[in-house]
C-alpha cells in the first residue's frame, strides 16, 4: 500500500485507507477498528504522501521522514508517541537533524511517531520498496539498448480562438420585454 491510500482525517484519532469515492466524499477504513465511514467534502482530509515536515532549508516528505525512521529502527517500532516532550524532541532530532523547531511542534513529532508505529506494526508498507519503486521511475526519457536517454515528444496545447462577444439569450429577450412595456403603458 502507498501513502497516498492512507488518509488522516481532521478531527478524528489514527490513520484510514482510502476505500471509495463517494457521491459527497470518501469513503474510508479505520486501521484500528476496519469501520468504514463517509467523510463529507468539508472535511479536511490528507493523504501521507501530500505531508512534509518543515527543515531549516527545506520541506522533507513524510515519506522520507518515515524511511529514515525505518532505517534507524531497522524496520520495527519506536518510543511511544505518550513519551514526554523533551524524549520526543530529542528522538525527532536523531532523525531529522534540521527540523524546523519554530514550525514543527510536539503535537506534530507525536502525529509523525504514532502514525510510523501504527503502519509499522500492521505491516502495511516496506519503506525501502517504496523506496525503489520511486527510484526507478524514468521522467519523459526512453531509452533504448545501446542508445542514450532520448526525451519524448509533449503534445502541444491547441490554442483556441476568443469568442465574440455576445450577449446571453435571456438578456436580449429582457430588453425586447421592456419595450413592449413602455409602449402598452
Amino acid at each position: 500500500m502507498k501513502l497516498k491510500d492512507i488518509l488522516s482525517i481532521s478531527g478524528k484519532s489514527g490513520l484510514y485507507k482510502f476505500v471509495s469515492q463517494a457521491r459527497n466524499g470518501v469513503i474510508v477504513e479505520s486501521f484500528d477498528d476496519k469501520s468504514r465511514t463517509a467523510v463529507s467534502t468539508s472535511t479536511k482530509v490528507s493523504a501521507l504522501e501530500d505531508i512534509a515536515i518543515f527543515t531549516e532549508t527545506e520541506e522533507i516528505p513524510l515519506a522520507e521522514v518515515f524511511r529514515r525512521i525505518f532505517k534507524k529502527e531497522d524496520g520495527k517500532e519506536t518510543l511511544s508517541h505518550k513519551a514526554s516532550p523533551e524524549e520526543l524532541k530529542k528522538y525527532f532530532e536523531t532523525v531529522l537533524p534540521d527540523y524546523d523547531r519554530d514550525r514543527v511542534y510536539i503535537s506534530d513529532i507525536k502525529k509523525v511517531i504514532q502514525w510510523y508505529n501504527c503502519l509499522s506494526a500492521l505491516n502495511i508498507i516496506d519503506l525501502e520498496e517504496e523506496k525503489e519503486e520511486t527510484a526507478d521511475e524514468p521522467e519523459n526519457e526512453v531509452k533504448k539498448e545501446g542508445e542514450k536517454s532520448v526525451k519524448k515528444p509533449v503534445a502541444k496545447k491547441k490554442t483556441v480562438a476568443p469568442q465574440k462577444n455576445v450577449a446571453p439569450k435571456s438578456a436580449a429577450v429582457a430588453k425586447k420585454s421592456n419595450i413592449s412595456q413602455k409602449k402598452g403603458a
